[in-house]
């Protein structure tokens, strides 16, 4: 008897599952999700990731179990373990979703096309999020997205009339044996359903009070953010879902929780230009690897400087809001929008430092790394997007600004608990009567800045706003709006040019 197979990729869960949907319409159907060691040894993974997925996977593994059938966890290639079982047992439909991922992912999915067209197997890919493949420009590109996300979310199956699968296969490697970075903060969400739901509902019944003028304080952050990001990278929450989920609260609140309700609001902001970066990667794969605009290569690139980025990783700049992000994201993986902003712009501004090998860094650290978000963002905050104003973040303000008691970075970094508050944002300037006098050593307790921030600063930005200025810079810019600026606030010249409106948002993380 023939037979479909799901594969489950960055979507792990059967509710909202277009992809199973359609499979189990056709018959017999093999739930299968693979671990492949290619996607696993790039650069922009860690052991916090793949563990976040095994729990997830477990939590799959019941929901199809009360759906009377199994899911099959098989390590390999896709090509490979696909080219197995079709000689084992030759089945006449693929099923998954649409995937926006990073480089690796995207030339397995060629080569998986490449391996269906040649035996004629179908392969179905359903939509997960409001992103629109063979997008040429965004005119219509919001139309698209509401049509996806009014559509009535896929219920739960009652039942799937599985299929075995024809061999044994043992138990999921281990981190160690897919050799992957040892990064996994003992403070990380943990994944599955079950609790992307938990923290979803407290959320939206509690804690989106909070969110509007919560989300930008590192100290708020944690309780007022949403906190499901990761679970929308791993897809054990489909933005549809989320989206319909926040709008019906919405709508049961009464007058008198207007501000609860403008905190909803402003959430399903966000989860709006969530696929709206996603869809930059989609149209442009390459920014994972080159500037957006052309005109802003060699910026940075010839510049590396080791120990800038050696004292960024180690959480030793000097600045203690950057080491205590840093201390941070090492403890719990997460870190909020606007102290993720502040971190991609102090590694490109006064550090100097190109956004790619600062980018892979990053993702290994942010358990919520989503591909599409994350390069695009690097771009926009590093300046080499070519259409959004820079912004460049001062640390010594946001601390200002955000922890101005010193709360945040006393609690990440235990040396900072002994500096006087006179000292708080500056502490290297502490002269060393008063370090011996408090116990504390700049350079060993606590870094010294490896640059002088407002000459560092100065610097950057006439290199960047010089080459902003060339003609031919300036002309490229019409090209990147029309592929991927966002319309919301798109005004025409009279020259019929599109020009992008004002940078919107920052690091998403919900």
């Amino acid at each position: 008897m023939s037979y479909s197979v799901v594969w489950f990729k960055r979507d792990l869960r059967v509710h909202d599952h277009a992809a199973l949907h359609e499979a189990i319409k056709k018959g017999p159907t093999l739930c299968l999700y693979l671990i492949e060691p290619s996607l696993w040894s790039t650069n922009c993974v860690a052991t916090q990731h793949y563990h976040f997925l095994l729990e997830s996977l477990r939590d799959l593994y019941k929901e199809i179990k009360r759906c009377g059938s199994v899911l099959h966890v098989v390590t390999g290639e896709a090509v490979e373990v696909f080219d197995r079982l079709y000689h084992l047992k030759p089945f006449h439909l693929l099923c998954s979703h649409e995937e926006t991922g990073d480089a690796v992912s995207y030339e397995r999915d060629r080569a998986v096309a490449r391996w269906c067209r040649q035996r004629s197997i179908a392969w179905s890919q359903s939509k997960q999020f409001g992103v629109t493949r063979g997008l040429k420009d965004r005119d219509h590109w919001k139309k698209h997205w509401d049509q996806h996300i009014r559509q009535p979310c896929i219920p739960v199956p009652t039942t799937i009339q599985g299929t075995p699968l024809p061999w044994h296969e043992p138990p999921p490697p281990n981190a160690a044996e897919l050799r992957l970075d040892p990064h996994d903060p003992p403070l990380r969400q943990k994944g599955g359903r079950h609790l992307a739901l938990a923290v979803l509902g407290t959320f939206l019944n509690d804690r989106s009070t909070q969110y509007r003028g919560g989300i930008s304080s590192p100290l708020s952050a944690p309780t007022a953010c949403s906190r499901i990001s990761a679970y929308l990278a791993f897809g054990c929450l489909s933005l549809r879902e989320v989206m319909q989920a926040t709008t019906q609260k919405m709508q049961e609140l009464t007058p008198g929780n207007a501000w609860h309700k403008k905190g909803l609001a402003a959430f399903t902001s966000r989860l709006h230009w969530h696929c709206h970066f996603i869809q930059k990667l989609e149209s442009e794969p390459e920014i994972e690897f080159q500037n957006m605009h052309r005109g802003y290569d060699g910026l940075r690139e010839n510049d590396w400087n080791a120990e800038h980025f050696d004292a960024l990783v180690a959480g030793k700049t000097g600045w203690p809001l950057v080491d205590a992000c840093v201390a941070m994201l090492r403890e719990t993986g997460w870190l909020n929008f606007r102290m993720r902003a502040m971190l991609v712009s102090t590694a490109a501004y006064p550090l100097w430092l190109d956004w790619r090998p600062v980018g892979q860094w990053l993702a290994r650290q942010f358990l919520d790394y989503e591909p599409g978000i994350h390069w695009s963002q690097l771009q926009m905050q590093s300046g080499t997007t070519g259409i959004n104003v820079p912004r460049i973040y001062n640390p010594l303000k946001q601390a200002q600004d955000h922890d101005p008691n010193g709360i945040f970075v006393r609690r990440w970094i235990p040396a900072m608990q002994r500096v006087p508050d006179s000292w708080l944002f500056e502490p290297w300037k502490m002269p060393v009567s008063l370090q011996q006098k408090h116990d504390v050593a700049i350079g060993d307790d606590l870094g010294r800045p490896v640059v002088d921030l407002a000459t560092a600063t100065r610097v950057a930005k006439q290199k960047l706003f010089e080459l902003r200025a060339q003609t031919q810079v300036r002309a490229g810019k019409s090209a990147i709006v029309r592929k991927h600026g966002s319309r919301k606030g798109l005004r025409i010249t009279k020259k019929k040019t599109l020009v992008a409106p004002p940078p919107q948002q920052d690091l998403l993380d919900f």
